[in-house]
C-alpha cells in the first residue's frame, strides 16, 4: 500500500504542479482564453492515462510473464530517464514550461494556439499518467487500490497547502526523496523483470534462473527486505536532508550576528 501511495502522490504533486503552471502563465500573459484549451487537455489526458492503464491489465494482467517483463523494463526506462531530467530541469521547470506554452501560444491564428495549448497540456499530463500508470502495474499488493486512492488525497492535500500556504511545503525535499524512492524502486523492478523472463523461458537455463532469481523477486524474502530498506533509507535520507539545511539556517544566522 505504501508503494502505491507513494508513486500516486508524487505523480499527482508532479501534474498539479504543471497544471498550476500552465494556468498560471495564461492569466498572466492575458490569454485567459486559451486557459479552456488547458482545461479540455487536462480532461483528455485523463481518458488518455485511463485507457493505457486498461490496456496494460487486460494485456499483462492475465499472468504472462513475457507481458510483465517487457513493461517492467519500459517502466524502468521511463522513470530513470524522468528522474534524472526532473533532477537537471526542475530547478528551471517553470521557466522551461512557459518558454514552451510561449512557443505553442504565440501563433497569429487563434485555432492554431488553442491546439497548441491543448497538445501541450495533454503531453505533459500523459507523460505523468503513463509513468503512473506502469509503476503501478508493477506493485503487486493486495491494498494497492487503497494505497492509490490515499495517494490521491495526499496529493490534493498538498496541493492545497502549497495554494494556501507555500511557505509549509518544502518541495524541493519532497521531489528529492519521491526520487530516491522511485530510482530504488526501479532496481527492484529489473529485478523482478528478468525473474518474469526466465519464467517465459527466453534465457537459456531459464528455470535454474528462475529458481535462483525468486528469493530476490517481489514476493521473494530478500524483495521484501528490499522494500522495507526503500522505506527506511528514504526516511533517514528526507530527515537527513532536514537536518543538514536547519545546521546551515543555524551556521549562516550565527555569522550574521557576529557581523
Amino acid at each position: 500500500m505504501l508503494e502505491a501511495f507513494i508513486v500516486v502522490l508524487r505523480e499527482g504533486v508532479e501534474a498539479f504542479l504543471i497544471v498550476a503552471i500552465t494556468l498560471a502563465y495564461l492569466r498572466k500573459t492575458a490569454q485567459r482564453h486559451l486557459v479552456s484549451a488547458a482545461y479540455w487537455g487536462i480532461l483528455a489526458s485523463v481518458f488518455v492515462s485511463t485507457a493505457l492503464g486498461g490496456f496494460l491489465w487486460r494485456t499483462g494482467g492475465a499472468n504472462q510473464p513475457l507481458w510483465e517483463g517487457i513493461f517492467g523494463l519500459a517502466t524502468v526506462v521511463l522513470v530513470v530517464t524522468l528522474v534524472v531530467h526532473m533532477w537537471r530541469m526542475g530547478p528551471k521547470l517553470k521557466q522551461h514550461m512557459e518558454d514552451r506554452l510561449a512557443e505553442v501560444s504565440a501563433q497569429s491564428s487563434t485555432v492554431v494556439s488553442f491546439w497548441g495549448v491543448f497538445f501541450f497540456t495533454l503531453i505533459m499530463i500523459t507523460r505523468e499518467g503513463m509513468e503512473t500508470a506502469l509503476l503501478l502495474f508493477q506493485i503487486r499488493d493486495p491494498e494497492l487500490v487503497t494505497g492509490a486512492v490515499l495517494g490521491i488525497f495526499g496529493a490534493g492535500i498538498v496541493a492545497y497547502l502549497w495554494q494556501q500556504f507555500g511557505y509549509l511545503i518544502n518541495l524541493k525535499h519532497f521531489f528529492q526523496v519521491t526520487a530516491v524512492f522511485l530510482l530504488l524502486f526501479t532496481v527492484q523492478i529489473a529485478v523482478q523483470s528478468f525473474h518474469e523472463f526466465t519464467e517465459a523461458g527466453i534465457f537459456p537455463n531459464s528455470g535454474t534462473l528462475h529458481i535462483a532469481s525468486e528469493p530476490y523477486s517481489m514476493e521473494g524474502i530478500y524483495g521484501k527486505w528490499f522494500q522495507m530498506f526503500t522505506f527506511v533509507f528514504c526516511a533517514v535520507w528526507l530527515f537527513g536532508a532536514w537536518a543538514i539545511e536547519r545546521l546551515k539556517r543555524f551556521f549562516t544566522s550565527k555569522v550574521v550576528v557576529n557581523v
